[in-house]
């Protein structure tokens, strides 16, 4: 059961050498989602080896060019190629009016149908869902309609201990009832009961995993319980820490604030990009984010970062 992100670029407005514009994929269970979609992100598709058929949902975290460029070319090879299915895209209410051109220049070729999911929440609202997956949209700090995305798996249903289910002649309400996460009462035939605790029959198998997007965004006090407790958090940290005034000034974030945000959200893992075209080493961003959060990563185009599943029986 896959949990991987793959980073397609790391660049922000300015295209630079080597780096391609913000665009990321995230595969959980088989599926995959395109999230932002900067130029060029045909050929990171193919670089990666990643079919853009795989694509289910897209999300867009705002319309600005460096997450939205790349958008209309892959919806025109989508629809070259004969795309079957309907898409989603998840993207603010202002992204409406830039699909409608599109399509009332480019549409005739797509026979597949779009459909745009407006975001305009004010905090926290679940967007997609799946009998195994969750993704919530949250606003962001930016400028202008901003979002980002929490993909987190659902808790699973518990698990019978196979030979518990022979030990105790489990019968299928029984084992109903544990999967459920409660004890067995068995009534005796003195007509007292008997108590088979739960902890002794069932057990969680493995531990739901988690993705957490926020580019662009400033710092704000909400963020970090937004995305409490997530296994890999994406920040932007388009400044390094002496370029705060920057950085504020243009609705970003720096390394201090970025792994300051993960720190304070209790993340496994912290990875960092949508870097200043001004930064060719990134090696500092990591190192100024790591004296505040040790487990944190700059990205380049083209890493993979999996969450592992963890078993618990």
């Amino acid at each position: 059961m896959d949990f991987k992100l793959t980073v397609l670029g790391t660049a922000s407005a300015k295209p630079v050498t080597g780096r391609f514009q913000s665009a990321q994929v995230l595969s959980v269970r088989g599926r995959s989602f395109l999230i932002d979609c900067g130029e060029g992100v045909q050929t990171r598709l193919e670089d990666c080896h990643i079919s853009h058929a795989s694509i289910e949902s897209i999300f867009i975290s705002h319309i600005h060019g460096d997450h939205l460029f790349g958008l209309f070319g892959l919806l025109s090879t989508m629809g070259m190629l004969a795309r079957p299915k309907p898409l989603c895209i998840y993207a603010p209410a202002s992204f409406g009016p830039l699909l409608r051109f599109f399509l009332s220049y480019y549409g005739e070729g797509i026979a597949f149908e779009i459909r745009h999911v407006p975001l305009t929440m004010k905090a926290p609202e679940t967007v997609y869902e799946t009998k195994s997956l969750e993704v919530k949209a949250f606003p962001l700090n930016h400028g202008i309609e901003t979002f980002g995305f929490l993909f987190r798996e659902k808790e699973p249903q518990f698990n019978v201990r196979k030979w518990k289910i022979e030990e105790y002649s489990l019968s299928l309400a029984e084992i109903g009832a544990v999967k459920k996460g409660e004890d067995v009462v068995r009534q005796l035939p003195d007509g007292s009961s008997k108590r088979i605790p739960f902890e002794e029959l069932g057990y969680k198998p493995f531990v739901p995993r988690s993705y957490a997007y926020c580019s662009d965004t400033a710092p704000f006090p909400e963020l970090s319980s937004w995305v409490k407790g997530v296994d890999l958090l994406y920040h932007e940290a388009t400044y390094t820490a002496e370029y705060e005034s920057t950085a504020l000034a243009r609705h970003h974030s720096t390394t201090i604030q970025a792994a300051s945000c993960a720190r304070d959200a209790g993340a496994g893992r912290l990875v960092i990009g949508h870097y200043s075209s001004r930064f060719k080493d990134i090696s500092l961003l990591q190192e100024e984010c790591r004296s505040v959060f040790q487990e944190t990563y700059a990205a380049d185009d083209g890493d993979v970062f999996s969450v592992p599943l963890v078993k618990l029986d």
